[in-house]
């Protein structure tokens, strides 16, 4: 089994050696894993990655060769299971006529009703359609269903329906050094190109050396600057939460933009931008860029793309405090549109087919703010992007 993760390691391009492996080996002999998958994780991370943009691969590697260990481990414990008033107990399977028949609060009451049975909820409570608690129809709570509620307790989205989110949640950077499938990708970008001679005289310029030449009778040698693409690009990626089903898509726009653009610039927000975007997804709670720096500290020349599924709700775009993270002062419209005053060569690039997008709310209210220019993450959908970037130069 060990054998095996070492190997998938070096297949995913995860630079581990054989004196690391033997350390992690001797680790776990002195036991220091504590026979804890969770130890375990964190041992053999610490042992064999060096480099932290190697930690998504890491994960990817870990997650295939040890899938179930976790739960083998714990039956074979027979621990028992803690009385949390979040934990999942039962699921309830509801009929899609149900679930028609939940009522959708809205904002306001939404809120102000949690507020009210914070202040009441004295006990764990699972099922029903009012407590905080799980498998129920309650607006509030894990591990069940209502069309707007929010999601307390429960690890990741299940029905993507809830307008809160309470749960620190952990989302990791892309994988900038990806190796492509395929090459498509990089050639539609190359529609958005302005080629330029800038910076040191370092190629020969061979048809002035000749001519030169020619007319002093003497070896005059002329040198040049690189021919190089201009363009200055500014991205800007959805990450975490429904993205996660887009990631593999992502990173090989990612890969495929870093390679052909060398003025590139990225950050990272989670499902609409508001007053800070980030650099490290690890680091997004403590250091984030204030995106008014942004918009001082980038030209108007600048190329704007976003990358995101716009899958979320209409609250997180036109409401202030709608943020499933933290309360907003101004509503992500807000923010949305002094991008696209800021920058008149702006695109949304959406991983979604194109044929679901007139079933979101939130994704045809973006299309509006972007003046329709939303593209799918798509070969024809990228070269319509670069054109429409190239068309607005």
């Amino acid at each position: 089994m060990f054998l095996q993760f070492f190997t998938s390691l070096r297949d995913a391009q995860v630079p581990v050696t054989l004196r690391e492996y033997l350390t992690l080996m001797e680790a776990l002999d002195a036991d220091l894993a504590d026979q804890s998958v969770e130890n375990f994780y964190y041992l053999s991370r610490a042992a064999l990655v060096k480099d932290e943009r190697n930690l998504d691969k890491f994960d990817r590697v870990f997650g295939t060769v040890f899938k179930g260990l976790e739960s083998l481990l714990d039956a074979m414990e027979k621990a028992e299971i803690p009385a949390e008033w979040l934990k999942k107990l039962a699921e309830k399977y509801l009929t899609e006529e149900e679930k028609k028949q939940i009522e959708a609060m809205g904002w306001d009451k939404l809120m102000e009703t949690l507020r009210k049975r914070l202040e009441e909820q004295k006990e764990r409570h699972q099922g029903g359609n009012k407590w905080i608690g799980t498998a129920g129809t309650s607006p509030f709570g894990a591990e069940g269903y209502n069309p707007e509620g929010i999601r307390i307790g429960q690890e990741k989205s299940r029905h993507r329906r809830a307008v809160k989110v309470w749960d620190k949640r952990e989302f990791k950077d892309l994988d900038g050094n990806v190796e492509l499938g395929i090459r498509n990708i990089k050639v539609a970008l190359r529609r958005l190109r302005k080629f330029a001679r800038t910076g040191a005289p370092d190629e020969l310029d061979l048809d002035t050396t000749i001519r030169e030449t020619a007319n002093h009778g003497y070896l005059d040698v002329h040198m040049r600057p690189e021919r190089r693409n201009a363009v200055k690009v500014l991205v800007f990626f959805d990450i975490g939460g429904s993205m996660d089903s887009h990631i593999e898509q992502v990173e090989e726009l990612f890969s495929a933009a870093k390679s052909e653009f060398k003025h590139m610039e990225y950050f990272y927000f989670h499902n609409c931008l508001y007053e800070g975007v980030w650099k490290q997804n690890r680091r997004r709670f403590t250091d984030r860029t204030p995106t008014w720096d942004v918009l001082h500290k980038y030209a108007h020349d600048y190329k704007i793309v976003f990358v995101g599924d716009a899958s979320m709700s209409p609250y997180e775009i036109m409401v202030p405090g709608g943020s499933v993270e933290h309360v907003n002062e101004e509503s992500g419209s807000v923010w949305l549109e002094r991008i696209t005053q800021t920058y008149p060569n702006a695109v949304w690039l959406n991983p979604v087919a194109k044929r679901h997008w007139d079933y979101s709310e939130s994704t045809t209210i973006i299309r509006r703010l972007f003046s329709e220019r939303m593209y799918p993450l798509t070969i024809e959908g990228l070269e319509g992007a670069m054109k429409e970037l190239v068309r607005k130069a």
